[in-house]
């Protein structure tokens, strides 16, 4: 039988997003979140878990556009020096990281900062994911892993889409597809660290490749072709509300359709659906 975990990203970005993720989860269909600990609606989001304790919560660690947890001065080379926030694109950060502008000890004094404001809040951490999937690049992975260990957790997402999936997903455009495809040569670097640190995750995720394109289609399409294995759904569903037109997010009117479409879950038998909570010890990518 193939197990999915169904996990919801960007838990605490608006009081939407969150409603959105507590509904799903009650429906049935949602099992996993990853919770932001400096977004705007953070603090109800961690009332909302407490509410809610069989959804898997982890930390998604944001190194890109945001807001960090530890002062300023501890961080410096991970801001931008006019805003006190991390750079606004991907792109920005990258640039940094692979010109050794970025120190990794900072990293991990950050990533450890922000699990370390969720636990104190009474949120039991099931595993850690990043905003933008920034540990799937190597200089990010493994100070990120050691912040996680050392906060007591063993469970990572595993940030690469299979073949499969990407050839399944509809409406996927090619430049994104070929852009998760070309992010394959991270893979091998990857799994061999999570090997070595002793870190357990999923085969793989899908619907990366669909991200902001996520309809009904597309979640009938990918769980058709589920193969046995554990498999993470990445997702972003919410309401698109004047909340989020506050937010730096292209996902918008996406996070509505994909609300919607995540329903169509409940009509696949034969997939028994787990958070991050229920891998076993063993599970490697």
């Amino acid at each position: 039988m193939a197990r999915l975990i169904v996990n919801a990203d960007d838990f605490g970005l608006t009081s939407g997003v969150n409603r959105a993720i507590v509904e799903l989860h009650q429906a049935g269909v949602l099992t996993s979140t990853t919770l932001m600990a400096t977004a705007s609606a953070t603090d109800e989001a961690i009332g909302l878990a407490r509410a809610n304790p069989g959804l898997g919560v982890g930390c998604h660690v944001v190194l890109v556009d945001g807001e960090p947890v530890l002062p300023a001065e501890q961080v410096p080379s991970l801001i931008e020096k006019d805003t006190g926030r991390f750079p606004p694109k991907l792109t920005t950060f990258l640039r940094r990281l692979f010109t050794g502008r970025i120190r990794t000890a900072e990293i991990e004094a950050e990533a450890a900062a922000q699990m370390a404001r969720l636990r104190d809040r009474g949120i039991r951490l099931t595993h850690i994911d990043t905003h933008k999937h920034t540990h799937m690049f190597p200089p990010v992975l493994r100070p990120v892993l050691r912040a996680a260990r050392a906060a007591g957790i063993g469970a990572v997402r595993n940030p690469f889409e299979p073949e499969w999936a990407i050839r399944a997903t509809p409406r996927a455009g090619l430049v994104r597809s070929a852009e998760v495809a070309a992010l394959q040569r991270f893979g091998p670097y990857f799994r061999r660290v999570l090997r070595e640190e002793g870190f357990v995750s999923t085969d793989g995720t899908i619907a990366v490749a669909a991200t902001g394109v996520v309809n009904a289609d597309t979640v009938r399409a990918l769980l058709a072709k589920l193969p046995q294995g554990t498999w993470e759904l990445v997702t972003h569903p919410g309401y698109n509300d004047a909340d989020l037109d506050k937010v730096r997010t292209r996902l918008r009117a996406s996070r509505e359709i994909e609300r919607e479409a995540l329903g169509a879950i409940a009509e696949f038998e034969g997939i028994e659906l787990i958070s991050f909570a229920g891998l076993r010890a063993g599970t490697m990518v």
